[in-house]
């Protein structure tokens, strides 16, 4: 029995849990020694003991026996097809969700390179769209992810071609802003021609957006740790910090007239939050207001802020918020579900925890929610057999 029956329900976030050597079949050999001396490579040594022990695990009978029965509480390298292509079909299987899009999670943010190594910056781009592609080839119901520095314009149109030759079924964007220039730059209107023509999402994720002032940890009292232990994850305070970026990135995409010019693009923020997303609606409508007579710009608008989001835009809540609140103050058109499978944050059941907010709201809601939403922000970006399968809708 799976864990999703009775309706069809696609996963808007799930990811892989790479091992430290998964690009090293990938990468541009001209390049390999400067992606060897990055400090995360350093930091986790293709050999070391937490990678053995991950392999191992998942070459012993008696844990794999377990695998099915503990598909949502094994966590990260434990999990069913975290890490290894060939499991994942049956984690899907055992999930029940008609698809999902999979992002990276070792190589979330491109190593920090758009900022410092721009050849490299690309290069690792490219091997991470690959090995992307490779990992999901194994069931058509897995969604690659490709992810696209911003950082030179016509780099950035090779690399989304070369992602979609590969097979990406989305296009993942940093959130932050790109160093030089605005994510809305002209540069980028072939960018954005491409993706509409090819009917796929263009995608922010967390990992990829403004990090805090480490300042503000400094409060003369001993540092929070996070909820693994350590202090690299996201704490109470840094969780202010997650959907900053993609606020500001969109709004500029939206102001400066991208989703006006490109009806039909969709975008996606992937476990980014969705608490913000009423209140910022609200505010990009007043600023829009506010300073429409003195901005050509906001006068050739065809639509106010908030209702290019409501076309447009794509949002994926965590389990923690109210999402019934959300949609109910903001659109039904907008929310997605997301698992975060196999990572902790997702929780042991993100189901229960989305239903209990959303006990209240129409069925249209909830169609919206787990399923419409989903098919119309990926496009051409899922087969349409996959779209609402008739084994899951009846159960």
């Amino acid at each position: 029995m799976a864990y999703v029956e009775g309706r069809v329900v696609h996963d808007a976030d799930s990811h892989l849990m790479e091992l430290a050597d998964c690009l090293d079949d990938y990468l541009d050999p001209k390049f390999r020694a400067a992606y060897d001396a990055l400090p995360k490579l350093k930091d986790w040594p293709r050999d070391g003991a937490w990678a053995k022990r991950a392999r191992a695990q998942h070459e012993d009978p008696k844990f794999l026996a377990g695998a099915l029965t503990n598909i949502l509480t094994r966590k990260n390298y434990e999990a069913l097809g975290g890490f290894i292509a060939a499991e994942r079909p049956r984690a899907l299987d055992a999930l029940g969700f008609a698809s999902q899009l999979v992002f990276t999670t070792w190589s979330l943010g491109n190593f920090d390179l758009d900022r410092s190594d721009v050849d490299l910056a690309y290069a690792t781009a490219s091997a991470h769209n690959r090995m992307m592609a490779d990992f999901c080839s194994v069931d058509r119901r897995l969604l690659p992810t490709a992810y696209i520095p911003l950082v030179e314009p016509h780099r950035t149109l090779s690399c989304a071609l070369e992602a979609i030759a590969f097979g990406c079924k989305a296009l993942t964007l940093p959130s932050r802003c790109p160093p030089g220039h605005a994510p809305s730059h002209i540069g980028f209107e072939p960018l954005w021609a491409l993706a509409e023509e090819s009917g796929l999402p263009i995608l922010f994720h967390v990992g990829s957006e403004e990090k805090i002032n480490p300042d503000y940890f400094n409060n003369g009292l001993p540092r929070v740790k996070d909820f693994h232990g350590g202090e690299e994850n996201f704490t109470s305070l840094s969780y202010m910090m997650i959907p900053h970026s993609v606020m500001l990135t969109l709004a500029a995409l939206i102001f400066d007239g991208v989703l006006d010019r490109f009806p039909k693009l969709k975008f996606g923020a992937i476990e980014l939050g969705a608490s913000w997303l009423p209140g910022w609606m609200r505010f990009m409508d007043a600023g829009a207001n506010a300073f429409r007579k003195g901005e050509e710009r906001l006068q050739q608008l065809s639509l106010r802020p908030s209702e290019f989001v409501r076309r447009q835009v794509r949002v994926t809540p965590y389990p923690h918020e109210d999402a019934g609140w959300i949609i109910a103050n903001s659109a039904p058109e907008i929310c997605l579900f997301s698992s975060d499978y196999p990572h902790v944050e997702g929780g042991r059941n993100p189901l229960k925890r989305f239903g209990e907010t959303l006990q209240n709201c129409p069925q249209e809601w909830l169609d919206g929610f787990y399923c419409d939403n989903f098919i119309d922000l990926m496009g051409h970006g899922i087969a349409a057999d996959l779209r609402r399968p008739k084994r899951q809708a009846t159960g």
